[in-house]
Parts: C-alpha cells; sequence; structure tokens
C-alpha cells in the first residue's frame, strides 16, 4: 500500500474540489439569476451554453460516487471543455464587449478570466491521473480522487446506493455524448461560432 508521503497531494484534491463548487457551480448560479433579473440576453446565452457543457462535471461526480475509472476521463474532458464554451462563441462576445460597464458585465468577466484559468489549470493537473481510468483506480493514488464525491454523495443521496447513482451517470454520459457527437457533426458545420443560430 502506498504510504502516507504518496498522497501529498489530497489536500489538493480537497481544495479543489471546494474551488470547483465556488467557480463552477455557485458564481454561474448567481450570475445566471443576475442575468435574468436584469434581462440582458447575451449573458443569459452563454451562462445556459455554459451549464450545458458543465453539465459533464456534475456526470463525473456520479460516476465517481460509484468509483467508476471512467469519471477521470470526463472530469478531463469537462475541465477541458468549459473554456471553449466560455469563448468559443463570436456573436455572444461581441455582444457583450458592447454591453455598458455595469456590475453584472464586470461580474462576468471576472468569473470568466477566473474560470477559464482555473479549468485549465485543473485539465493540466488531471493528466497524469487519467491512467486511474485505465486499469489502475483501486490504488489509493487513485481512490483519493473519489473522496469528494463520497463526501457529497453522504450529504446529499445517503438513502440511494452508489451503484443507482453511477448508472444515473451513465445514462447521463450516454446524452451528453450523443448532443456532442450531433454538435460537432451537425450543428457546428451550419452555425459556425453563431451561438443564436442554434437557439432559434
Amino acid at each position: 500500500m502506498p504510504n502516507q508521503e504518496q498522497l501529498w497531494f489530497q489536500p489538493l484534491i480537497w481544495m479543489d474540489f471546494r474551488l470547483a463548487v465556488i467557480f463552477t457551480v455557485l458564481i454561474p448560479l448567481m450570475l445566471l439569476l443576475w442575468a435574468f433579473a436584469q434581462k440582458t440576453e447575451a449573458i443569459q446565452n452563454l451562462l445556459i451554453i455554459y451549464w450545458r457543457v458543465a453539465s459533464l462535471l456534475a456526470i463525473s461526480v456520479y460516476l465517481a460516487i460509484g468509483s467508476m475509472p471512467i469519471s477521470f476521463v470526463t472530469a478531463f474532458v469537462a475541465q477541458a471543455l468549459i473554456p471553449v464554451s466560455l469563448w468559443f462563441w463570436a456573436d455572444l462576445n461581441e455582444e457583450i464587449t458592447d454591453l455598458p460597464s455595469r456590475p453584472l458585465k464586470l461580474g462576468l468577466l471576472a468569473w470568466r478570466w477566473a474560470t477559464t484559468l482555473y479549468s485549465t489549470l485543473g485539465a493540466i493537473a488531471t493528466i497524469p491521473f487519467i491512467s486511474c481510468a485505465f486499469g489502475t483506480a483501486k490504488t489509493d493514488y487513485c481512490q483519493a480522487w473519489f473522496q469528494p464525491s463520497w463526501l457529497y454523495y453522504q450529504f446529499f443521496h445517503a438513502n440511494s446506493s452508489p451503484g443507482f447513482l453511477s448508472f444515473l451517470g451513465i445514462l447521463g454520459l450516454i446524452v451528453y455524448t450523443l448532443y456532442l457527437v450531433y454538435f460537432l457533426v451537425v450543428r457546428l458545420g451550419k452555425q459556425g461560432r453563431s451561438a443564436m443560430v442554434g437557439n432559434e
């Protein structure tokens, strides 16, 4: 078994979990509610797209509850896609740039840059652990990454079985994958970098 020194990164995992809650859940949720309250359509559309993409993080949590190795891959992909979802849309970028410099816009820009940095660094930090998806997930080295998801399970789903929750994660992953393939193969060719074409 690995000794304590080999798990030096465990506090960093918990810090990452806390940062994920702040940057990928709480702040974008508040911004979305704020954007709806102020009827700022461009920001609404950007954040709705963000939530669609970031749902892969939630799927990864449910896969990790059942200690499913594929969660290492999905977590990496989610962190890599989030910055893309925040900057890819040319029309939304232009509309947001043209908005007056009010607190909502400034808050969005600060969150967008912070989340881009956080997700990019998170994806890079995850790369050494992707091997956990291919036969080494039962080692302490890999199991440490499941612990935040197990805590989430204890708080919110204590009456459900981990197997059932992982099954829901698998279903979510199948739907997500099908939609992503459809977007890449069909919609991207039609709409390019215009978000509004796909929302009509």
